[in-house]
């Protein structure tokens, strides 16, 4: 198991750690190395420190345990796991599902990648993300709602969501479903949010959904 410690404030890291000993899983803290022979891959932390041990995991072909240790734990609330840590390291030993991950110019993430306004924040660029037009791409599709990012009903339709704004003002959006999009904003470099982490990349932004990549285990 990976653990971010910075993740949520660090609270209750004693107690997962003394759990996950408990259980016989080895722990060690985001971007030391991991042992190539593990058979499952699991991470505990936010949304943003998902993305990097799910890649390893897809690459590996061995399954991925998500222990929600972060703030608001968006694909842990999607994919109905526990919310509690500790109770939620009880996938280690539990079943395997076939949930789709999305990849963006070969970044791999689980919820998904917007550009504009909320990006700008994430960057720290507020007034240039109000200047760009916003765009939103959701690993399947999400339930909006006026003033606040809804919930997936399905991990596992193999799709992208695209919401684009109509103008620089984001009150009225244009939506659109697919395996695969590709974005140019006509800028070279783009300050984009990936599961809410901010990322540099170079445009065009090429993404695609990945069916059935992640083996998720749930308790």
């Amino acid at each position: 198991m990976v653990v971010n410690p910075g993740s949520g404030g660090g609270k209750g890291l004693d107690k997962l750690l003394s759990a996950a000993r408990a259980r016989g899983i080895d722990t060690v803290r985001l971007g030391e190395p991991v042992d190539p022979a593990a058979d499952v891959l699991g991470v505990a932390g936010g949304d943003g420190s998902l993305g990097t041990v799910a890649a390893a995991a897809i690459e590996r072909h061995v399954p991925f345990v998500c222990i929600p240790f972060g703030t608001r734990n968006h694909f842990a609330r999607d994919a109905g796991l526990p919310i509690d840590p500790v109770a939620a390291l009880a996938a280690f030993d539990g079943d395997e599902r076939r949930v789709d991950a999305g990849r963006v110019n070969g970044r791999v993430f689980l919820n998904n990648v917007s550009l504009g306004a909320y990006a700008g924040l994430v960057h720290g660029r507020v007034l240039a993300g109000l200047r760009e037009r916003a765009f939103f791409v959701g690993n399947n599709r999400y339930v909006f709602h006026p003033f606040r990012l809804g919930a997936r009903e399905r991990l596992d339709e193999g799709v992208l969501q695209l919401r684009a704004a109509r103008g620089l003002a984001p009150w009225r959006w244009e939506n659109e479903v697919g395996a695969r999009f590709r974005l140019d904003p006509g800028r070279p470099r783009l300050h984009v949010a990936v599961d809410g982490e901010p990322v540099a990349l170079e445009a065009p932004l090429e993404l695609e959904s990945l069916p059935g990549a992640l083996r998720l285990l749930t308790p």
